[in-house]
């Protein structure tokens, strides 16, 4: 594993989203990898995924790191963090190069996705990663990994993740502010796989559905290979608003109704049980319990409905989806995977970070366990928090001593192959 001059094995992700940042502190082994610390800290600044303020922004980064620092240890100076948001747009491209010697090297696989990542690029936009979904050697479609094999014409079809560079520069900033130096940022969708997918679950082909506090991300595996991205403007802030105004209730007491009653249940719907909470006027009430099931149902069919579309839709192109992952808060919701489930008409499990998928597709797939993860942060809202740092443990970046502050979304450019390469070295 690569590590820069001065860096220890510690690693840090740092999951910066519209209602907390949270922050993972994790100490590569030989054995694996040791979570050292896990914390979470209400955000703001943000919407949607986006910075709307970077002071604020960048003191809510400053607390969650402050209060994950270990007593002792050196102070947190370096991080992985993940972006996500409706500014993400991708697209598909192709390159394909000659082959110098007899076996394709590594050195061909970096040239062949430089040369599909040769595309015309609008100025306000910024490319996050170059993701290969298919090797052609010689005409020879489906390879994974072509190092090695003898051929003359290498191709390859890449999936490229943009964002916009105000979206980029800001999160920079902020964290800069923060006293923090931003070694990668990484589509949240893929730090979320990361921690929550099996191998044979990407394999067959999964979707991931990661529901934050401003959207909803969704992304496609097939063949190992993320094959398409989504993000659709609905999240967990969006069923904490419809509580909000249907029970007129504050905001922040319409999410802990959420947190402590959520349910999408039948039996909920017809409980005839009742509930406190503090109204608007400070006074508090008893309501019935099956309002919260009234009001997050309809939200929560609205959203589904708008994943099935993109199902549907990688369906025709030729991606099929056998089952689906949930993760971020708003899968904590009761019964929000049976109604995920019933609505997909495909298995859909839960993505927990701390503990082997049960593989609904075959035999369970490779163990993404992470030692020392408490039992209290096993909790799908951690998912690109660890994600992040098995990012990390895999991927940093070379040391560029002499790189200036204005080039430094291009040197995040240059890390856009760093999850294949840990595939080919």
């Amino acid at each position: 594993m690569e590590r820069r001059k001065g860096l220890t094995n510690r690693i840090v992700g740092l999951d910066i989203g519209t209602t907390k940042m949270c922050v993972a502190v994790a100490e590569v082994t030989p054995e694996g990898i040791d979570i050292r610390s896990i914390t979470s800290h209400p955000s703001s600044g943000l919407r949607k995924g986006v910075v709307i303020d970077i002071d604020a922004t960048a003191q809510s980064i400053k607390r969650a790191v402050s209060e994950a620092q270990d007593h002792g240890a050196a102070p947190i100076r370096d991080v992985f963090i993940g972006i996500a948001g409706n500014h993400v747009k991708s697209f598909d491209s192709h390159g394909a190069v000659g082959i110098k010697g007899k076996e394709v090297s590594p050195e061909d696989v970096e040239r062949v996705i430089d040369s599909a990542s040769a595309v015309y690029m609008p100025l306000d936009r910024e490319i996050l990663h170059v993701l290969p979904t298919d090797f052609i050697l010689d005409g020879q479609e489906g390879l994974k990994d072509p190092v090695g094999m003898t051929g003359v014409r290498l191709e390859v079809k890449v999936y490229i993740v943009t964002g916009a560079v105000s979206a980029v520069q800001n999160l920079v900033k902020c964290c800069e502010k923060a006293g923090l130096e931003v070694l990668d940022i990484v589509l949240q969708p893929l730090a979320s796989g990361e921690a929550s997918l099996s191998a044979d679950e990407r394999d067959r082909g999964i979707a991931l559905i990661d529901s934050g506090g401003g959207t909803t991300d969704i992304a496609f595996y097939k063949d190992g290979w993320l094959r398409h991205t989504a993000v659709l403007g609905i999240g967990g802030n969006h069923f904490t608003n419809d509580l909000s105004v249907g029970l007129r209730l504050p905001f922040h007491e319409a999410e802990r109704v959420k947190k402590q009653y959520g349910s999408l249940l039948l039996s909920d719907m017809n409980s005839s049980g009742q509930i406190q909470v503090t109204a608007l006027d400070g006074q508090v009430r008893d309501i019935p319990k099956k309002y919260v099931t009234e009001i997050l149902l309809p939200r929560s069919e609205e959203l589904i409905g708008l994943v099935r579309q993109e199902i549907q839709a990688k369906h025709t192109s030729g991606v099929p989806v056998l089952g689906a992952v949930l993760t971020g808060g708003a899968s904590l919701l009761t019964g929000f995977d049976r109604l995920t489930e019933s609505m997909l008409s495909m298995p859909v499990r839960i993505g927990y970070p701390g503990a082997p998928p049960e593989d609904f597709l075959s035999e369970p797939g490779q163990d993404h366990r992470v030692r020392g993860l408490p039992e209290e942060f096993n909790n799908p809202m951690y998912a690109t928090a660890i994600g992040l740092v098995r990012y990390g443990a895999e991927t940093v970046l070379p040391a560029e001593s002499n790189l200036s502050p204005a080039h430094f979304v291009n040197k995040i450019v240059h890390t856009m192959t760093g999850w294949f390469k840990k595939i080919v070295r």
